[in-house]
């Protein structure tokens, strides 16, 4: 499949996300990889490559997250959407306890698993970078 976001589309996504990793926070300037553009609902579902539906992720974020849409809320037993970037603050869904992202709702929970936003690797890496004054920015 041919690539169809343009230079003029990823940076829209990239500055509009203050070059962060909407689902991680990690600045792109503090990876070692650039940050991809994500498809929230993925082609693989029907969603389209416009900005509306494009999301900065992180290389970690984007390859966990492939492209599943929802998950299995194992706390309510139900089918939970993920976290949407476009749809959602981050900060209604997540909040920085230490180096924990800890998830405050079930799209949090479910979000923070398949992502896996807190193994060992990456609080690693929050230590680091807030050890620095790097992260994590203003999460929204």
């Amino acid at each position: 499949m041919a690539n169809d976001i343009d230079d003029r589309l990823r940076a829209l996504v990239a500055s509009r996300a203050a070059h962060r990793c909407e689902y991680c926070l990690l600045n792109e300037s503090d990876s070692y990889s650039r940050h991809q553009i994500d498809h929230i609902v993925s082609r693989k579902h029907g969603g389209a490559s416009d900005e509306s539906n494009l999301a900065l992720a992180c290389i970690r974020c984007n390859t966990w997250k492939g492209t599943d849409i929802a998950g299995l809320d194992h706390e309510s037993g139900r089918i939970v959407r993920l976290f949407d970037p476009r749809a959602d603050r981050w900060s209604d869904h997540f909040r920085l306890d230490g180096l924990i992202i800890e998830p405050l709702t079930p799209e949090g929970r479910i979000t923070a698993r398949i992502l896996r936003l807190n193994v060992d690797q990456r609080i690693v890496e929050r230590r680091l970078l807030i050890a620095i004054g790097r992260y994590p920015g203003d999460p929204r």
